[in-house]
């Protein structure tokens, strides 16, 4: 495994490079007040180390998993609520030799049905890797564990090894994903698996003169409108920066991009966070290297490969603006990107910031021990309209934290799926549904079931176009935060 932070990840601290100018919106404003909360900090023995993204479930409540702790010290997937209760739902390394899996660190992802499914790191019934080589499980929300796959199922790990990131769930139904080693030459695969545990390795990295296709891809994908899958390498490609890469569904693979193809790799170099696909329809993401100071970049893309380097962290003095992000960006219901960075400030415990799609970075708040420090999972935006993470170290007992940050915000609501044709069962997700009087689709009203204080179930409506699914209530009307995109 490549990276390691504090026992299980950590990216590469770079040798600074030379400055390069900065784009004109390259502007690092004043931190402003916001409202920030510790929610839970965990002391080992509830987990520790958490290294993934929050998820809400149907009931309300958030989703995530911790790297080490628990009841045998190899991680646990918890619950907790918005005001930080938090309840352990299992334990891996549950059963003899760690079968169940062992460490997981990608975010959870939530299905159709309720339940959730992830990955860990090691452990699972095969042990080619020392400690096992990871696994594919899925998870009620009452904490029923079903480990789907075991990787190194093959000889040599041929169907990849150790996952990193969590999974996409595409259109198909089907999930898909990534593994920093193994392969076919092994530096890292693109896998799908069915929800049944059927896995298919689509490609294997390296497979090109010099990895000039890119190996260790340590992030996850995301599906854009197109079908097609996109996804970042840390390394390999031409200038060995890493790449952003398109892959099939079917698993033709495309390289988009080659970081460092600028001096001094002001374009950025070492991407290990996954992508984010914006309602413009670029792709947005971050650099943990590169960029004027050699700190890292926040970056866009556009799906044919022209990239454009946003921001450039430790551009003020003392790096108070932050360095080295290590996790990915959401796009929230405002339209800015909201992020982390590992480190920056005194003592490296980094940052929250806010950066528009044109560029302009505000950093909304600096880590300190007591609460927390060094994310490196992605914010999540819940439906109340605030932002949820992790931190991975520090807080009141030095096992790393669960935080809100409210931004003022609105209330919102989310629909699963995203689209669908006319009669596809849609749920839709929220906060104070009880008394909805009303859905549409653009405009189209949906007959609706309220289930419960947080979820409604209905059907696109014969009539409907695609746009945003609203939903009236005793106290105004909520929107869904994406599109419903209406299909043929």
């Amino acid at each position: 495994m490549k990276r390691i932070i504090n026992s299980f990840r950590k990216p590469g601290w770079g040798k600074r490079a030379g400055a390069v100018l900065a784009l004109s919106a390259m502007t690092a404003i004043a931190l402003p007040a916001q409202n920030f909360t510790t929610l839970f900090s965990f002391d080992k023995t509830d987990g520790g180390k958490p290294g993934a993204a929050l998820v809400q479930g149907a009931d309300g409540d958030f989703y995530g998993t911790t790297y080490v702790g628990g009841a045998h010290n190899h991680g646990t997937v918890f619950k907790i609520t918005s005001s930080g209760a938090l309840t352990t739902l299992y334990n891996f390394c549950s059963q003899r030799g760690c079968a169940d899996g062992a460490n997981p660190v990608g975010a959870l992802v939530r299905t159709f049905s309720g339940e959730f499914f992830g990955v860990t790191l090691s452990g699972g019934a095969n042990d080619l890797c020392g400690g096992g080589c990871g696994t594919v499980f899925s998870i009620t929300p009452s904490g029923t564990l079903t480990t789907l796959y075991s990787f190194c199922s093959h000889g040599n790990c041929t169907d990849g090894a150790n996952p990193e990131a969590g999974l996409v769930q595409a259109a198909n139904g089907n999930f898909y994903g990534t593994t920093e080693g193994g392969g076919a030459n092994p530096d890292g695969t693109v896998f799908e698996i069915t929800p049944t545990g059927t896995l298919t390795t689509l490609y294997s990295f390296c497979s090109q003169s010099k990895c000039t296709d890119g190996n260790y891809p340590y992030a996850g994908l995301v599906q854009a409108a197109s079908g097609d899958l996109y996804g970042t390498t840390s390394a390999g490609g031409a200038n060995r920066g890493g790449t952003i890469f398109k892959i099939t569904p079917s698993g033709t693979l495309t390289t988009v991009y080659d970081f460092c193809s600028q001096s001094k790799c002001a374009d950025g170099n070492d991407s290990q966070t996954g992508l984010t696909l914006a309602t413009d329809g670029a792709l947005y993401g971050t650099t943990y290297m590169g960029g004027d100071s050699n700190f890292g970049t926040v970056f866009k893309v556009t799906p044919g490969g022209a990239l454009t380097t946003l921001y450039s962290f430790c551009s003020q003095n003392n790096c108070t603006d932050g360095r080295n992000p290590a996790a990915g960006l959401v796009q929230a219901t405002d339209g800015n990107f909201y992020g982390t960075t590992y480190g920056g400030v005194v003592n490296n415990y980094g940052t929250i910031f806010k950066i528009s799609p044109g560029g302009t970075l505000t950093t909304l708040y600096r880590f300190q021990p007591t609460v927390g420090g060094n994310p490196v999972a992605a914010l999540f935006q819940a439906t109340n309209g605030d932002l949820y993470g992790t931190t991975q170290q520090w807080g009141a007992n030095n096992w790393g934290t669960v935080f809100s940050l409210a931004v003022g915000l609105g209330t919102f609501v989310v629909t699963q799926p995203t689209g669908g044709n006319v009669g596809t069962v849609v749920k839709i997700l929220g906060t104070d549904l009880a008394g909805a009087t009303g859905v549409t689709f653009n405009g189209a009203a949906a007959v609706f079931e309220v289930v419960s204080s947080s979820e409604i179930i209905t059907s696109v409506p014969a009539g409907a176009t695609s746009g945003k699914v609203q939903v009236a209530t005793s106290t105004g009307t909520l929107s869904s935060n994406m599109g419903f995109r209406v299909l043929p």
